[in-house]
């Protein structure tokens, strides 16, 4: 993958989670709300119909207030790759303010250990600076930590 430093941040991180947990995490509901968001925000509601096209929504509260957020997957491939984006909602209908696309990819590493990829593809500099200044490299960082606690107990 090509990386455009004007317009993707990205955060790489090796996880001690084996691959699979990781991915049954970011495909599951019920496994998605216990990480997604730094905590002690909350993942209230999330909607997952994983195949390109398929929606990816979640309801996020943060500060007790609630944040919808809309998306389609573009691209799942198994144990391995999603990528999700806010630019369009489900049936394609174009969202009428996007954010980011996200990249995320898991490898293994062996010995139940997964580098995991995350990056957040913005549509200008702008955007991506201000995603940069929101903290995403500690709110994503804070979540990956999340998300590797989270899956070694599944594991």
């Amino acid at each position: 993958m090509i990386l455009n430093p004007d317009t993707d941040l990205v955060l790489t991180r090796d996880l001690a989670a084996p691959r699979a947990a990781l991915w049954a995490c970011w495909t599951t509901p019920d496994h998605l709300r216990q990480w997604f968001v730094p905590k002690p925000n909350l993942v209230l509601r999330c909607e997952i119909d994983l195949r390109p096209g398929g929606r990816f929504n979640t309801v996020f509260s943060v500060d007790g207030t609630e944040m919808d957020n809309r998306g389609v997957y573009l691209e799942v491939i198994p144990q391995q790759k999603l990528v999700f984006t806010d630019t369009y909602t489900e049936g394609w209908t174009p969202a009428p303010d996007p954010f980011m696309t996200a990249i995320i990819t898991l490898d293994d590493l062996g010995n139940g250990r997964t580098r995991y990829t995350a990056v957040a593809r913005h549509r200008s500099p702008e955007a991506a600076k201000t995603h940069r200044d929101m903290g995403f490299h500690d709110g994503w960082g804070t979540v990956a930590d999340q998300l590797e606690a989270y899956a070694q107990g599944l594991a």
